[in-house]
């Protein structure tokens, strides 16, 4: 009688021995070969197309390179980019850059500007027409051209600044664009001689009437007057005004204890 676990035992090693015999075969099967044109990566496991060659379905298909364009080889993008002064078309061809007149080609070779004295208008650069007395803006945005020292945008010109007498051109860019000499003030869009009463001072302000009362005086009017300061007080910072000591408040134009 055969011994039943002499039998197990001989029946488990034939089961071995048919796995180690079939197993390089499903390795090899399951394995993708490396197609043409490809080689293993780097790092990792895998294959990647050599360089210029993109993978197309299962093959590396070489990269076709269309005319005014070069091959850049790099593994990605495209494998191709336009010449300077060519751009790409529908991502298969490369057509010139039209630089319209008045225009130049761009750094990068694929854009245009136009030149100093044109103006973008579609894809043309039209000439910018300057008015009398006006000069080219080199700013990007609003007007291309700013008036002279001396005249003032309006309508599509450049009119002369009226400077009244005894005034003279300021440089602000908004606002009055004259000021008054000193010794006058401005008054109805003209220059007007300060008059200076008793008790005031010559004042250069750019508003006001040009002057100023000295202090213990008070402005009424066009004179100065002498300021009544009741008890308990004593003029202000400005020295035009008065106001109460500490610990007493104003009441009906005197000072008056606070309590």
């Amino acid at each position: 009688m055969i011994d039943t676990q002499m039998v197990m035992w001989l029946l488990a090693g034939s089961i071995c021995f048919l796995l180690l015999a079939t197993w390089p075969a499903h390795a090899q099967t399951t394995s993708q070969p490396i197609p043409e044109n490809a080689s293993a990566k780097s790092y990792g496991d895998g294959w990647e197309c050599d360089i210029g060659f993109r993978l197309n379905r299962d093959v590396c298909a070489a990269i076709i390179v269309p005319h005014n364009a070069y091959e850049t080889k790099r593994r990605y993008g495209s494998g191709w980019e336009c010449l300077h002064g060519f751009r790409k078309s529908e991502a298969t061809a490369c057509i010139a850059v039209f630089v319209p007149e008045g225009g130049f080609l761009d750094p990068s070779g694929k854009r245009w500007h136009c030149l100093r004295g044109f103006a973008k208008v579609d894809d043309t650069c039209q000439k910018i027409v300057l008015p009398a007395n006006a000069y080219l803006a080199d700013t990007v945005y609003g007007s291309k051209w700013i008036c002279s020292r001396g005249y003032e945008a309006r309508d599509d010109g450049c009119a002369a600044i009226a400077v009244p007498a005894n005034a003279y051109l300021n440089s602000t860019g908004y606002g009055q664009p004259w000021t008054c000499e000193r010794g006058f003030f401005q008054q109805d869009g003209q220059c007007e001689t300060v008059v200076i009463p008793a008790n005031a001072y010559f004042d250069d302000a750019t508003y006001g009437t040009g002057w100023k009362c000295e202090r213990g005086y008070a402005a009424a009017g066009q004179a100065c007057e002498l300021i009544d300061i009741p008890e308990n007080a004593h003029l202000d910072r400005s020295g035009n005004r008065w106001e109460c000591h500490r610990n007493f408040q104003k009441s009906k134009g005197q000072c008056v204890l606070n309590n």
